[in-house]
This record gives C-alpha cells, sequence and structure tokens, in this order.
C-alpha cells in the first residue's frame, strides 16, 4: 500500500563530495532493524524533537529496503497525527495565520470522492494594489468563478493587498501549509492539485508554477501577467495560458502569445518536458466569459511527476532550498542560478551547476540503492559506489518538504571548486 491512500490512512486511523558515505558492504540487518525498532520507541515519546531525532546515533544506521520502507510509515504515523492536532482550529476557522499574516479561505467539495483521494483546485482571485474592500469583492466572485466536476475548490484570500499579493515569499508557505490541511482533512490526494488564478491571480500561477512546481500536477493562468519570471522551471509541469486577445493592458496579450512561442522552443528542445496548452480567444478583452473553464478538465488528467528523469531548477526572486530531488542552500547560489540534472537508470549526470554545493536525495524509486549508483559532471565521474538509506535524511527530507509520500533516504553532496 505504498500510495497516497496510505498516508492519509495513517493520519486517520493511526497505523501502525558525499554527505553519506557509501557502503563498503551489504547493510546489516539486525543493526538496521535495531535503527527502525529505536526510532518506533523514540516517536512513542510525547512530541519528541524532530532535529533531535535527526542527530541520534541510530539515525545514521544504514537500512534495508524492507526497513526504510517501515520507518517511513513511523514518520508518517507521528507527523501526520501531530499535524493535525495543530492544524484542527484554523480549519475550523478557515484562517491561516503564519507570522503576523493571514489568510482566509473558502473550501467548496464537488463530486464524489475517487478511491484515490479529491482532487484540488487553488484558485487565486484579482485585484492587486487596491483597496481592501477591491480585493474582497475579488475574493467572492473567485469563490463562484469555477466548480469542478470534482474535487475540493479552495479560494484563498490573499494575505496582503498589494499588487504583487499573489507571489510574494510567503505565499509559498502559506499554499504549502494550505495543500497539507487540504490532504489531512479533507482526503486530498498530493499527487492532484492543481494551481489557478484569473487576473492578479493569473500574475501568481505564472511565477509560483515554475518556483513551485513539484507541488502541482497541473497549473493553469488566467489573463494575468509573468513580470520577470522564467518558464524554465516548467520542466515538469504541464501549463496552460488563456487569455483575452484584446486584453492589452500591459501588454497581457503579447507576452502570453511570446510565452507559446517560448514554451514550444522549449518543447521543441526537450521533448518530453514543457507539456503546455496556449488559449487565445481573439474576440475577448480581459474577461472571458467564462471559456477559461476549460481548464480545470484538462489539468484533471494529469498527476503530479515526484521523480522526473530531468530537473531544470531556475531561482528567481523568492528562493527555494529544494525542488523535487534535489538541494541547495540559497546562500550557494548565483543570481538567478540555474540547475539542471538528469538520471538514466543508476546514473545521474549534472550538466549545469550555478551554486556552489548541490545535493541529490535519492530513494528507491528514483534508483535501486542496494546498487552502485553513477554520478557525472562534465565527462567526469564524481563517485560511483552504493550510498545508504538512513534515517536522518529521511527525517530531514520530511522537515523540508512536510509530506510523508514524498521523502528521500539516501542523499550525495556535489561541491563546485
Amino acid at each position: 500500500m505504498r500510495d497516497w491512500f496510505k498516508w492519509i490512512s495513517i493520519a486517520l486511523l493511526g497505523l501502525g563530495s558525499s554527505t553519506f558515505f557509501p557502503l563498503s558492504g551489504d547493510v546489516n540487518p539486525e543493526a538496521s532493524r535495531g535503527a527502525v525498532q529505536a526510532l518506533e520507541r523514540a516517536l512513542d515519546q510525547a512530541q519528541p524533537s524532530w532535529d533531535v531525532l535527526a542527530k541520534t546515533p541510530f539515525s545514521k544506521t544504514a537500512l534495508t529496503r524492507q526497513d526504510a520502507e517501515r520507518a517511513e510509515d513511523l514518520l508518517a504515523h507521528a507527523y501526520l497525527s501531530r499535524l493535525r492536532s495543530e492544524r484542527a482550529q484554523e480549519m475550523d476557522e478557515n484562517v491561516l495565520r503564519i507570522g503576523d499574516l493571514s489568510m482566509p479561505f473558502f473550501v467548496a467539495i464537488y463530486g464524489e470522492a475517487p478511491a484515490d483521494g479529491r482532487s484540488m483546485f487553488l484558485s487565486m482571485h484579482g485585484g492587486g494594489g487596491a483597496p481592501a474592500r477591491v480585493n474582497d469583492q475579488q475574493w467572492e466572485n473567485q469563490k463562484r468563478l469555477y466548480e469542478p466536476a470534482e474535487g475540493v475548490y479552495v479560494a484563498p484570500r490573499a494575505p496582503t493587498n498589494t499588487w504583487n499579493l499573489w507571489h510574494q515569499d510567503h505565499i509559498d508557505d502559506f499554499f504549502q501549509r494550505l495543500i497539507q490541511n487540504m490532504v489531512l482533512f479533507h482526503q486530498v490526494n498530493p499527487d492532484k492539485v492543481y494551481l489557478m488564478g484569473y487576473s492578479a491571480g493569473g500574475d501568481g500561477v505564472y511565477q509560483l508554477a515554475p518556483r513551485m512546481a513539484d507541488f502541482f500536477a497541473a497549473a493553469s493562468m488566467m489573463a494575468g501577467h509573468p513580470n520577470e519570471t522564467s518558464p524554465l522551471g516548467l520542466r515538469n509541469l504541464p501549463f496552460a495560458i488563456y487569455m483575452g486577445g484584446k486584453d492589452a493592458a500591459y501588454k497581457r496579450n503579447e507576452i502570453a502569445a511570446d510565452w507559446e512561442k517560448k514554451l514550444q522552443a522549449l518543447r521543441s528542445s526537450d521533448p518530453e518536458g514543457y507539456l503546455h496548452r496556449v488559449r487565445i480567444f481573439p474576440e475577448f478583452g480581459h474577461w472571458m466569459q467564462k471559456k477559461d473553464a476549460e481548464a480545470l478538465p484538462w489539468m484533471s488528467q494529469y498527476r503530479r511527476q515526484k521523480y522526473p528523469s530531468k530537473v531544470v531548477w531556475k531561482q528567481d526572486d523568492v528562493m527555494h532550498e529544494r525542488f523535487y530531488w534535489l538541494h541547495a542552500p540559497k546562500e550557494s547560489f548565483s543570481e538567478r542560478g540555474e540547475i539542471v540534472v538528469s538520471i538514466d537508470a543508476q546514473k545521474m549526470v549534472i550538466e549545469t551547476m550555478e551554486c556552489s554545493t548541490l545535493t541529490l536525495r535519492l530513494n528507491d524509486h528514483l534508483v535501486d540503492l542496494d546498487r552502485e549508483v553513477t554520478i557525472l559532471r562534465k565527462g567526469q565521474k564524481l563517485f560511483s559506489g552504493k550510498l545508504e538509506r538512513r534515517l536522518e535524511t529521511m527525517i530531514q527530507s520530511l522537515m523540508d518538504r512536510g509530506d510523508p509520500s514524498y521523502l528521500f533516504s539516501a542523499s550525495w553532496t556535489a561541491m563546485n571548486p
């Protein structure tokens, strides 16, 4: 039962050079089993500290594949149970609070829940640099704008009233939290989360989709403007653009057509990536008479690609330290730095590395960790050997992403000279 339903069942029912050195031989099964038993005992304590757990001696023990899977179960149970208790009040109030900011949100549920969990449509309202009452009205409009055949439709109210209300750095944290809550309380499948937004909300889609692509299954931009952002991060995220041909304010229509050309060029040079759809309706201005609602069934056919064979990571003005199965400290990047890494069977190739430190996070979905892996850069072999599954890596990836269905158990770190 290694899928989405396992994690939500655990939450609801309570079921029970290299950073990590290569193995010199086979994993010691007894030591591996002992490490997982020690984890189970530690998690039985009231509110154990994740940081402390990651630093315990048993967290550095090499694990068998079976024990790593058991550890995932234990970590998911503990993490989701704690999260469910902590988040109950904000779900009752329909308001998220982070620091001094708050994000009210509207929820509507449509259709019968599929066996693999519900879809989630995260829908951002328009408005922007205007009085609160204007953005409040835009939020009210967004609540009724779309009706999916199935899914949890979530329309948040932006925490601020600024022109860039949907792509400031706090939005990423709010949306990660909102997705977690919908998984916990409304049985959303985290691999069926879709991002969309109209006007200023479309601005947000242009910005958030490339930098948060590993959270979504697909994204649709309606009547927005990308400002300075790049489409490179969309390599593994189906992306749609909907625009009125007469929507000339800020040259939205011209820029949408330009982005279509950019996406076509990216797709031509990388045929396995950059799946896109662009609909420019020549008869419409800023309001598309709900023709853009066709985006919902289009997005619904896709599932999140958690383990793509190639990752293109392009930093924006709002920076992240992890993207799919890659991790790098913010301070290690050059300005708007880019990373490209591909994987084929047991071989990984670092094609571009505009940062000083890059960690490849791995699990048995990406490679067979019982076999040797090879890591190359510029034709040079950086590493060849086995990598250990360790609890400390699993705990760190859980803390970084907050997604128990997306854990990594081994890692290797490259340094730029």
